[in-house]
């Protein structure tokens, strides 16, 4: 099971990202791992979950529109968005919100 990402009092924002993906998985998972590690170390995110099944949801959360913007524009990132466009994914959706309540246990 993987964990709830802690974040501080709304506002911030989240990007969600869902997907379906192709049977191409050469280096995928090397990849995904990849952009978990620049991603944490980018101004301005705060964590990140993640489910796959038939269907795959990352949501992925930042302090502002700029660091995700900035996050947008990382060189590796870019890279990585052209290859799943190219081999990893056969459909996506991108959605940015911002994120004014939140509650839970």
């Amino acid at each position: 099971m993987s964990d709830i990402a802690k974040t501080p009092e709304p506002p911030y924002y989240a990007v969600i990202f869902s997907s379906h993906r192709t049977e191409d998985d050469d280096g995928y998972g090397k990849m995904a791992d990849r952009m978990l590690e620049l991603a944490e170390r980018q101004p301005g995110f705060l964590g990140v979950e993640s489910v796959r099944e038939e269907l795959g949801i990352t949501v992925s959360y930042w302090e502002s529109q700029e660091s995700i913007s900035q996050w947008r524009r990382n060189a590796e990132h870019r890279e990585a968005q052209r290859l799943g466009r190219q081999k990893w994914y056969s459909s996506f959706r991108v959605r940015v919100a911002k994120v004014e309540r939140e509650y839970g246990i």
